[in-house]
């Protein structure tokens, strides 16, 4: 009888999850007469979102339904926001234009959101673990957010960056292949060792190449003053050049990707 009722209620939770998922496309499709791809990346979203709130609210001891009721009323905005931001910037420039070009644009929107869903909790994941283990913040809560927003911000560039790459190659394993060749970057890094303990002739490659701004922008944020000092630059010294360094990524590499994609 247990296993019938832990059955039944898995069900029903299957079952309203793809009812609010059929339902949200029937409304999308009755209103603006397009089939959004990225639906379900919005409700995986909120769901994420509402996950990860009652998971940091379980330890407070607070009774579960309130729990359930915060997390419930964070992921809400969140998928508000998600889903204007889609229409303003994806969807409503393509009003007017034949039907196959929204379809393929939602299509793009969903791995889009995919793609920075992995980013964002494959990030919290990590960054939960570094709290587990002894890692403790040494600067204020809103440079950590930015340090958050900034890995975010490389990760999207450095997708596109796979992206082109994967489009130049011919097959599957040579993009893998073509792709090892970026790893050698983290190494040449200040990612793991000081760059004033390389070679002469490296050091100056390895001071100014992107993931060097990119870990120095991190630790200055996330470590304060005293990290700061050791790094002989201020923090913003580092953020600046690191979005720099993200937005030249994008730039160079977006059109590259879209145009390889467009030639077949």
């Amino acid at each position: 009888m247990d296993t019938f009722l832990q059955q039944l209620v898995n069900g029903l939770t299957a079952g309203s999850v793809y009812a609010v998922v059929a339902l949200g496309y029937t409304m999308v499709y009755g209103i603006i007469q397009l089939i959004n791809f990225a639906h379900g990346e919005v409700v995986m979203i909120g769901a994420m979102v509402a996950f990860t709130v009652i998971n940091a609210l379980a330890p407070a001891g607070l009774p579960p339904l309130a729990v359930v009721l915060v997390g419930s009323a964070c992921a809400i905005p969140v998928c508000m926001l998600v889903g204007y931001s889609m229409e303003r910037l994806a969807y409503r420039p393509l009003r007017g234009a034949p039907r196959l070009a929204p379809l393929i644009t939602a299509i793009g929107v969903s791995i889009l959101l995919q793609h920075l869903a992995m980013l964002v909790w494959s990030l919290i994941i990590t960054s939960a673990i570094g709290f587990a283990v002894g890692f403790r913040l040494h600067g204020s809560v809103p440079a950590a957010l930015g340090a958050f927003a900034l890995c975010v911000a490389f990760g999207f560039a450095f997708d596109w960056l796979f992206i082109a790459l994967g489009m130049i190659s011919g097959t599957p394993q040579a993009a893998q292949g073509i792709g090892f060749m970026v790893f050698p970057f983290t190494f040449i890094s200040s990612a793991y060792v000081p760059v004033s303990s390389m070679p002469g002739w490296l050091q100056s490659f390895a001071a100014n190449q992107p993931v060097t701004m990119m870990v120095n922008s991190v630790r200055a944020l996330t470590q304060g003053q005293a990290a700061a000092a050791t790094l002989g630059h201020p923090a913003s010294y580092f953020v600046v050049r690191s979005l720099l360094w993200a937005a030249a990524m994008v730039v160079a590499f977006a059109p590259l990707a879209v145009a390889r994609y467009r030639r077949g």
